[in-house]
């Protein structure tokens, strides 16, 4: 019966009725692992497309600066979550949350609504150092540093700063930047202790969300680094907040070591000692 109703409606076993049942299903199985290759197949060549990334790494350009104040601004902005989120996990903070959330329940008389009220506040109140700090952060150094790029990172023959242009859909974009400040020794203008060396600090390493895991961060420290040995400089320092995670990791690959932390210093007490952020030292000597 079986065989009856598969010759019926199978149009293989229709037009060769000889064809057995598990002939039939060999051809299904060979048909399905064909499909599934032509399937990886394609997937493997999306894959190379994807990471075939025309890129290049060159001197900043003064038609450079609205990118590349847009894409500091949204480098910068981009860390108050992943700092909050780091401070709200912070066994101290969880102990704040559940005595906030606690009081409120018990002084709304067992009303669940005021302790996510209460806890809710308290959260709001760490959100907003964390923002805080790198939201003053960015207009220090946008108003300050960034307001003359020629006078800060150009004139001076030990500073310099990069910019990385990928091409997308046919056109170039400015997706990366990376600065250096180098100091002959002594004590440097941003207030580290040069330790009477040739050195040099990075200013900040940002890349496009969307160009990240492509090399682009990876080939930016690369190249200031080879100016570094090219100005006769010694060691190259920078400092990153402790939510830059992939920061860290690509300076760690290339070489760096962490050789101090400390709190970031907010005018505000209060605001540094809720936000919990870390400045990281890592350090690299080239000569």
């Amino acid at each position: 019966m079986v065989h009856k109703e598969l010759r019926q409606h199978c149009p293989i076993m229709g037009i060769c009725p000889n064809i057995s049942v598990a002939k039939v299903h060999r051809v299904s199985e060979e048909e399905r692992r064909c499909r599934a290759f032509e399937r990886e197949v394609q997937q493997a060549a999306a894959m190379v497309q994807k990471t075939s990334l025309q890129s290049v790494i060159r001197p900043y350009k003064p038609a450079d600066k609205s990118a590349i104040v847009s894409l500091f601004r949204f480098g910068i902005l981009e860390h108050v979550y992943p700092a909050f989120f780091k401070a709200m996990s912070h066994p101290d903070h969880i102990g704040v949350t559940l005595s906030v959330s606690v009081a409120g329940y018990v002084l709304g008389g067992s009303s669940y609504f005021q302790a996510v009220l209460f806890g809710g506040a308290w959260a709001c109140l760490v959100y907003y150092c964390c923002h805080e700090i790198y939201d003053s952060f960015l207009k220090m150094k946008v108003e300050v540093e960034m307001a003359d790029i020629q006078a800060k990172f150009l004139d001076n023959q030990v500073n310099h700063l990069w910019v990385a242009e990928v091409e997308v859909n046919g056109k170039w974009k400015v997706s990366g930047l990376l600065a250096v400040v180098g100091e002959k020794g002594g004590v440097s203008k941003d207030g580290w202790n040069a330790d009477d060396a040739a050195t040099a600090e990075v200013f900040q390493l940002i890349v496009s969300f969307h160009q990240r895991r492509k090399g682009l961060g990876t080939q930016l420290v690369e190249t200031a680094v080879e100016f570094c040995k090219e100005q006769g400089l010694s060691r190259v320092v920078v400092e990153i907040s402790s939510p830059q995670t992939a920061a860290i990791s690509i300076f760690r690959k290339l070489g760096f070591t962490v050789t101090s932390m400390h709190s970031y210093r907010h005018p505000n007490h209060l605001v540094s000692k809720l936000a919990r952020i870390n400045v990281i030292r890592m350090e690299k000597h080239i000569l």
